[in-house]
């Protein structure tokens, strides 16, 4: 989400005559673009608005847009008073007040709805990449989780407006796209004619776009893995056959208590659907380890889970307490070390997961999409349709953005591999 936002801030400033450069210095404005969805998050941000101020030009604008405005309000202009603007993540297309009057400071932190989607310009020319947002906000409220305070309520985008966007990605250059939403499987919107669409429906619909190749969805929520959705993996062969469907915690107690009202059953149930209804499909997952209350049998559930459906990726934190969140106030807070140690445990087995099904893509042939050389411009980085880095030797002439490439080589974090064609 954060980089489709940058995106989009980019493109509205190019349109106003202005042009991106990497040196702060030289910069006239400075946006950092921020999450607050851990403590960790927020404290870099601070740390990189204090160097950003020793480093901008005395004129130079700056500011903070995103959740961790949203978070901090007019506090962020207390702890750095040289900041210009603080907006939340649905008030950036409010940036233009900025250049207009730059000597007010501007917060903006209230909870809109989808103004920005339609008061942003579109971008003359897509990535490879397009991220087509179709939802904010999230209603489930977990109990751990800013989200719902930073982004607001559950919001879908109107389904002739997310089509929109897709068709001009397509007919920019875009050949993959990734559906985005806090909870985009919830995606759900009915017309003035009593027609709802779902997630489902707008898969089927960019699929009919000869430009777009692959089409992926994130973030989703296990209880809105619904069976329409479940049988477009079966059916519509640009859908990668990758999923990310976050568990957060293999112990039934736990998930009670972070409000996340799905069974273990139901999870493995999904599961076991998705690989039904597509033999090569494979998961990856979000855990939180450290949750208040956890007990080491509750930590070594989500082992089992770990170990259940193997993972091939997965990202894994430790619990971090969140204002505006009931778990920051609840009982039983986990110490640092006790959650380091867990954390360490689980990163080591999904890391091993990862290695392991990693190397059992040596001597597949896979197609995988063009990302760019890497720093030495020796050699190709493409991405497989499990998100994986493949790197490959560069080639005479142009590289070819969809590729067949054969799996060499592996190791935990990336594929090596030779381009067929």
């Amino acid at each position: 989400m954060n980089v489709y936002d940058g995106q989009r801030i980019a493109a509205m400033l190019t349109a106003r005559g202005m042009k991106q450069t990497d040196n702060i210095s030289d910069a006239d404005i400075i946006i950092l673009n921020t999450c607050a969805v851990r403590a960790k998050a927020t404290d870099k941000v601070f740390s990189a608005l204090g160097r950003i101020r020793n480093a901008k030009k005395p004129d130079a604008l700056f500011g903070i847009v995103g959740c961790v405005a949203r978070e901090s309000g007019a506090d962020a202009f207390r702890r750095i008073p040289e900041l210009n603007f603080v907006l939340g993540p649905q008030s950036y297309h409010k940036l233009p007040e900025i250049l207009e009057n730059p000597d007010i400071k501007l917060l903006n932190i209230d909870l809109g709805g989808l103004e920005k989607f339609d008061e942003l310009p579109q971008m003359e020319k897509s990535p490879a990449v397009a991220y087509i947002p179709i939802q904010e906000g999230c209603n489930h409220c977990c109990t751990y989780c800013i989200v719902p305070y930073t982004r607001g309520r559950e919001l879908s985008r109107p389904f002739n407006d997310v089509i929109k966007d897709t068709v001009h990605v397509a007919n920019t250059g875009a050949i993959e796209i990734c559906f985005l939403g806090q909870n985009v499987n919830g995606y759900k919107y009915t017309d003035s004619d009593g027609k709802t669409y779902k997630l489902s429906d707008l898969i089927r619909e960019a699929a009919k776009l000869e430009a777009i190749k692959r089409i992926r969805f994130t973030s989703s929520y296990p209880t809105e893995m619904t069976d329409d959705l479940i049988e477009m993996f079966k059916t519509e062969p640009k859908l990668l056959p990758f999923l990310n469907l976050p568990i957060q915690s293999g112990s039934q107690n736990v998930l009670t208590r972070m409000n996340r009202p799905y069974s273990l059953n139901l999870y493995i149930d999904i599961v076991d659907k998705l690989k039904s209804a597509r033999s090569d499909i494979q998961i990856s997952s979000d855990f939180i380890v450290g949750f208040p209350g956890e007990t080491d049998e509750d930590f070594e559930q989500t082992m089992n889970i770990a170990k259940r459906v193997k993972y091939i990726n997965s990202y894994s934190f430790k619990y971090s307490p969140r204002p505006h969140t009931a778990a920051a106030l609840m009982p039983n807070q986990i110490p640092e070390k006790v959650k380091a140690e867990r954390l360490a445990k689980l990163d080591s087995y999904l890391n091993d997961l990862q290695r392991e099904f990693n190397t059992s893509c040596v001597g597949k042939t896979l197609t995988c999409l063009y990302e760019g050389s890497d720093k030495t411009g020796k050699h190709l980085v493409y991405r497989t349709p499990y998100m994986q880095q493949c790197i490959t030797d560069a080639c005479d002439g142009i590289a070819p953005m969809l590729a067949q490439i054969e799996i060499t080589d592996a190791n935990k974090a990336s594929l090596r591999g030779k381009i067929i064609k």
